[in-house]
């Protein structure tokens, strides 16, 4: 195709997926689920799980190579956008005040799974782990299982009535700890994968410690005594962070979320993320979703073994992040009620479980079937949450005054 072709079917395809995005999300919403739900099987739907499987020809014109290239241009530009949101929105204020029960549940849920997932990982590396560095893809299984979607553990909050109780700010209190701790292993695990060898992993791993010494420091100092910092140059923080953690050999997406972690949290960043957010939310993040369903292979599992191992997968993220999570709270004092919501909704996984899966395939750390068999388990654990709240005490702990939502909970 000509250069002028190919920008007309991008065109074309990016207007399938708002389309197909908006009416999965209105459907799924209907029987209780957050919209951003029904978006992501949306584009697993549009890709070769689905559409590739009935109508093969509509596909190929649709989503052909050259489409696909740009679109995954787009998507990466959404991710940065969201990823920025997603910083630019975490309240380290619900941290004050948590105490001893927050740490023993935030580390309990970081550890079990980690631990879990690095035996799972040890275990399926002979199986599926293909060409993979060995220790990436073990460090890797282990860095995917211990991530809590703190947006979308957010959204749930508010649509089942548990944000402003003790029990909603407690967790969303160990979810933060857990998004900022994930993101640093998921660091630490790209840093090792890309390296090409322990002193270099060693150096990439130096830099981005300076690199988040940096922008803690000086680039957080110098933006609260700047105070109300332009649009364009919020943007352009966001954009060169960005671009930093790329060169210094972690992803993009880390730096993004970092730059919006250091923000000075005035009436020019709010303004700001309310201009974002809709095109992101709108435009760019379902075009990431068909860029992860076309990479989404369901037919690959294609024996009981596969489907088995999909199964093992999903019970061991459950296992650690909602047992870890549950026997935590208990431990610490909660009833088996209180503790078996916070684990629930500790083992939502969502969107940031793609966005970590997706650099795991980027990087060649997991292969298509290992990731088709984890973007089903982020499916999974995140569609369970609403319906097993409304079993288990959906609405209990005592009233908060002053915790918030973010208008960004995908």
């Amino acid at each position: 195709m000509t250069p002028a072709q190919v920008n007309g079917r991008i065109l074309l395809a990016m207007g399938i997926v708002v389309v197909a995005a908006r009416l999965a999300g209105w459907a799924i919403s209907k029987i209780g689920q957050p919209r951003v739900h029904g978006e992501i099987l949306a584009g697993i739907l549009l890709g070769p799980s689905l559409l590739g499987l009935v109508w093969a020809s509509g596909m190929d014109y649709a989503f052909p190579p050259d489409v696909v290239d740009g679109l995954k241009v787009i998507a990466q530009l959404g991710l940065v956008l969201f990823m920025f949101l997603i910083g630019l929105e975490l309240d380290l204020g619900h941290l004050r005040g948590q105490g001893h029960r927050a740490v023993v549940i935030s580390h309990a849920s970081i550890i079990v799974p980690i631990v879990l997932g690095a035996v799972l990982g040890l275990w399926l590396y002979p199986r599926l782990g293909g060409d993979a560095n060995r220790t990436g893809f073990v460090l890797f299984m282990g860095a995917a299982m211990a991530i809590t979607a703190f947006p979308v553990l957010a959204r749930v909050l508010q649509e089942t009535g548990l944000t402003h109780t003790r029990i909603g700010v407690l967790t969303i209190t160990c979810a933060a700890v857990d998004d900022v701790t994930a993101w640093c292993v998921l660091a630490v695990v790209v840093a090792i994968v890309k390296a090409s060898g322990i002193a270099d992993a060693f150096v990439v791993i130096g830099w981005s410690l300076v690199y988040v010494g940096v922008m803690l420091t000086v680039v957080r100092r110098l933006l609260r005594r700047i105070g109300l910092v332009p649009a364009w140059a919020i943007v352009a923080v966001a954009l060169l962070s960005a671009w930093t953690t790329e060169v210094i050999g972690i992803h993009a997406i880390f730096g993004a979320f970092m730059a919006g972690a250091v923000m000075p949290r005035n009436e020019a960043t709010r303004n700001l993320a309310r201009g974002l957010e809709m095109p992101t939310l709108t435009f760019l993040l379902p075009v990431f979703f068909v860029v992860v369903g076309l990479a989404t292979r369901v037919d690959l599992l294609d024996d009981w073994y596969l489907w088995g191992i999909t199964a093992l997968i999903t019970l061991t993220a459950i296992a650690g992040k909602w047992g870890g999570a549950m026997l935590a709270a208990r431990a610490v004092g909660e009833s088996w009620s209180d503790a078996a919501t916070i684990g629930i909704l500790m083992n939502t996984r969502g969107l940031t479980e793609l966005v970590i899966l997706t650099v795991g395939l980027e990087l060649g750390v997991i292969g298509p079937t290992v990731f088709t068999a984890m973007v089903l388990m982020a499916l999974i654990t995140t569609l369970m949450a609403t319906p097993l709240l409304s079993v288990v005490s959906p609405r209990s702990g005592a009233p908060t005054v002053g915790s918030r939502v973010s208008p960004t909970s995908r």
